[in-house]
């Protein structure tokens, strides 16, 4: 049964708020099954708003109200109008107090919205629009307040209390309760506020800023994972030193606190001096998370940190903006991990995540701009494109500024809008006003959908040593968006000669971009602004190998018509590590895609000794060699293709694995041997590239069968020296099938049943199987005990997995998958809508695919969207948007 869709919200109705909000006092009886919040509001008329009819509107969702005062006068039920999502006060004053009092039930709180139950402990996630659901508020990011908060609760039962802030008077109230008060002395929006309850165990440390100011650093997590929480707080001090020293940001409070949680939506939360965590981001000993984790809560922890000034100092005027703070963290922490690490893993890292998700949902139909101009449900636009495309459009700044003047940008961004609302608009101003330079082209990658497509030729003239680039631009149409104007983007390159060395890269004044002495040899960015461009370079003696979009410059998709033997040097030769991945990338596809078309054929004798000098080029990290070396998932050749080949693709991945196997067997054995390691686990980018490059070596080892690979996988599993081994091991065992896997799985099972995050892994691992009965081992696993629809963790490990993770098996001929996601979507959406609509956008590309399994996909939308009466506002519009136009 259908129902008439939710109203959409757009930006072009944005009008600032009629009243402000100045004070909030907040006081917290806390209990799981039902806690009574009493809120007192300093409100006033805004001066910059229309004036309304003189009623005032009040969010609030899923709240009992036990009473509304005015001044201090009890309103009668006569003087508001209450329903399921507001408060209407029908006539108010221009400046008043208004107080409330409601009755919430957090352990039934399944959507982990606003103030809910995570085991023991009661804790809040806010953004986007969770306070609704604690108290009745103008909930949107463009009202920002100061804050005081007590909390009350059992003492036994939770004897730490958190808010945001510093920590005020604290007692005991003598009938087993004790109570708490917090001030947070910065204005913020309600979406950062926080609270904890709970019995938690604690790690302190300090830090000291650079104007010497002592920060005190705290840890909460539950008190058996005590021991899992120094590469957290490692992280945390790297993070504040480096932003400090690259952004000039110092930590503004005397406590910064991070909460670990079992239950939670999403990666972490920035709530002012109180983050909450998804524990999968703090938790970390050798013995219990891989380097792929390791470095995943360097990251998450550096991200929520910097939001600090880029989110909470300074928050976004309204959702549409959501990009203003997001896309700019993201870029923060990228450029912290790489500074970290490898700068050019990271990247390669980054760039792949952008293509396997952001360039895919550029070209479906959930395409939209970075800054979107409408929405159903905001918790559908935490999206790759705003967050990953977001922060490609804060790099190309950065790329276009160059360092000096980008450092000079931001610190205006930072001293012009602390402790307000504002609008990427304000971002880009900052970047003109600090340069002097005029970006009203430039703000169009804001405004315009789509993955822009770059075509590059070039054709050498030896008569008068010249180069000749020519650069064609287009955008392809998007949902709502059918005509696209010209981008202003960065691109940068370089020139190769013969042996690899960097050519000087001096263009003529054909463009007005002369330079009367040769520039330095090495990167040259060049901006690109019209449909067609030409750029001339001059005194090369040599024709030229040309490397293209070197540190990904632009978020584009390249062409160029490279050969194979152009991507094999490149390969073998670029001194730019990402456009040397990116060349093995682009060769490797084009031998898949050969192979796709043509069953039965090989890959060329060329093309295994380009792996060979890749693999034993010891001039190169293990981390980027590892990079190099490592084939293009199938989800990312199925979008090089026109129509979805899901078997071709799995068979010929499959097929070039074992190839590369055979024909590297020696020398994958030798690389494998010589990465062993003799000492202590250590997270570093060394070590890490090592276990990368060993379980690369061990993968094709495997691929390329035989006993000697099949044992040394075996003994990599037993002798566990790193989580990171042990998972690689695994995973091969696993799909590899037989006595031998079933036996891994078994153990590792009994080795870490008594930690959640390492089960995460022992579902995820039997999700993803190549395995023709993969599907049925979910159903099965399903069923187990340590399995929970109401743990996102687990869902996403499972569920998520098999339907994002497994593309073979989730794209089945036979519609069983698609059947499964279904029956998941219906079951999760009255539990937690969020985790149930980004589930479904598995099938959202559906019309990419053959056409029995775009009917298959289609059927299974369809089923969905009939439940549109009962439907999320979540999943509504995930389905609907997908089939839109059937």
């Amino acid at each position: 049964m259908y129902r008439d869709a939710p109203h959409p919200i757009r930006l072009e109705d944005y009008r600032p708020p009629e009243f402000l909000i100045d004070r909030v006092d907040l006081n917290f009886d806390l209990d799981p099954d039902l806690t009574r919040v009493a809120a007192s509001l300093q409100v006033r008329r805004n001066p910059a708003a229309t004036r309304g009819d003189g009623s005032l509107t009040l969010h609030g969702e899923q709240l009992e109200l036990d009473g509304v005062s005015l001044d201090g006068y009890p309103l009668t039920p006569a003087e508001y109008r209450l329903d399921a999502e507001s408060l209407t006060l029908l006539r108010v004053p221009d400046s008043f107090l208004l107080q409330t009092w409601v009755h919430i039930h957090p352990a039934s709180n399944t959507a982990l919205e606003g103030l809910y139950q995570s085991g023991g402990m009661l804790c809040t996630q806010c953004e986007a629009e969770g306070f609704r659901r604690i108290t009745y508020f103008l909930d949107r990011p463009d009202v920002m307040a100061r804050y005081a908060v007590t909390l009350v609760g059992d003492k036994a039962r939770f004897p730490v209390l958190l808010s945001n802030g510093n920590p005020g008077e604290s007692r005991d109230l003598g009938d087993g309760r004790h109570e708490i008060r917090w001030e947070d002395p910065f204005p913020k929006p309600c979406y950062l506020f926080a609270l904890i309850a709970g019995d938690l165990g604690l790690v302190e440390d300090q830090y000291t800023t650079a104007s010497g100011r002592p920060v005190g650093l705290r840890i909460y997590v539950e008190p058996h994972n005590l021991d899992q929480c120094a590469h957290a707080m490692v992280s945390l001090k790297r993070a504040m030193r480096w932003d400090e020293e690259r952004f000039g940001r110092e930590y503004d409070l005397a406590l910064y606190m991070i909460v670990a949680v079992s239950h939670f939506n999403m990666g972490a939360m920035e709530n002012k001096g109180l983050n909450v965590f998804n524990d999968k981001y703090v938790l970390a000993r050798p013995d219990t998370a891989t380097d792929q984790d390791f470095a995943g809560i360097e990251g998450v922890i550096a991200h929520e940190y910097f939001h600090n000034w880029t989110g909470n100092r300074i928050t976004c005027r309204d959702w549409f903006q959501l990009s203003l703070k997001e896309g700019f963290t993201v870029y923060r922490d990228q450029e912290f991990s790489a500074a970290m690490g490898s700068s050019a893993v990271k990247r390669i890292h980054d760039v792949r995540g952008l293509r396997a998700h952001q360039f895919a949902e550029d070209a479906g139909p959930l395409a939209h701009p970075v800054r979107p101009t409408a929405y159903i449900e905001i918790n559908n636009f935490y999206t790759s494109t705003v967050y990953e495309k977001g922060t490609e459009v804060v790099r190309m700044q950065a790329n276009l500024l160059g360092p000096a003047l980008f450092r000079k940008a931001t610190d205006l961004y930072f001293a012009r809008y602390d402790g307000q609302a504002v609008t990427t608009d304000d971002f880009v101003t900052c970047m003109e006003d600090a340069s002097g330079r005029d970006l009203t082209q430039f703000r169009r990658w804001y405004e315009q959908a789509g993955t822009p497509q770059l075509w590059v030729k070039g054709e050498y003239d030896g008569a008068d040593g010249s180069y000749r680039l020519s650069v064609r631009q287009f955008t392809p149409a998007t949902p709502g968006q059918q005509q696209k104007r010209p981008l202003h983007l960065p691109l940068a390159i370089g020139l190769l000669d013969a042996g690899g060395q960097e050519l000087a890269l001096r263009l003529s004044d054909e463009v007005g971009d002369a330079c009367e002495a040769p520039l330095p040899p090495g990167t040259r960015v060049l901006e690109v602004r019209a449909a067609v461009e030409h750029f001339r370079f001059v005194g090369l003696p040599e024709r030229p190998v040309p490397s293209l979009l070197r540190g990904f410059s632009a978020p584009v998709k390249l062409h160029f018509d490279y050969s194979d033997q152009d991507l094999e040097f490149l390969m073998a030769r670029d001194t730019d590590g990402f456009a040397r991945w990116d060349a093995a990338q682009t060769l490797m596809q084009r031998v898949l895609l050969r192979l796709v078309a043509e069953p039965g054929s090989d890959a060329p004798s060329a093309f295994f000794g380009a792996c060979r000098l890749a693999l034993l080029d010891t001039d190169v990290a293990a981390a980027l060699r590892a990079e190099v070396l490592t084939l293009p998932g199938e989800s990312y050749l199925a979008d090089q293709m026109r129509v979805v080949d899901v078997d071709g693709i799995h068979r010929a991945r499959e097929f070039l694995r074992r190839r590369i196997g055979e024909e590297l067997r020696d020398d994958l054995m030798a690389v494998y041997a010589a990465q062993a390691e003799t000492g202590p686990y250590a997270f570093n980018p060394e070590s890490a590239g090592r276990r990368a490059l060993k379980g690369l070596a061990l993968a094709y080892l495997m691929a390329g069968g035989g006993e000697e690979a099949l044992t040394r996988c075996r003994d990599q599993f037993a002798a566990a020296h790193s989580m990171t081994d042990v998972m690689v091991a695994l995973r091969l065992l696993v799909d590899r099938g037989g006595p031998a896997g079933e036996a891994a799985l078994v153990e590792f099972y009994r080795r870490w049943s008594t930690e959640p995050l390492v089960i995460d892994k022992w579902f995820s691992i039997q999700a993803t199987s190549i395995r023709a009965d993969t599907l049925e081992q979910v159903f099965h696993l399903m069923d187990h005990p340590d399995f929970s629809l109401r743990n996102p963790n687990r869902v996403r490990s499972l569920i998520g997995a098999f339907c994002t993770g497994n593309p073979v098996r989730f794209h089945a001929a036979d519609g069983a998958g698609y059947r499964f996601l279904a029956d998941r979507v219906l079951e999760l959406d009255p539990l937690n809508p969020q985790i149930a609509s980004r589930l479904l956008k598995s099938m959202i590309r559906w019309r990419r695919f053959d056409q029995g399994r775009q009917e298959l996909m289609r059927a299974q939308l369809a089923r969905v969207l009939d439940a549109a009466a009962l439907l999320s506002k979540d999943a509504y519009e995930v389905a609907s948007k997908a089939l839109e136009g059937t």
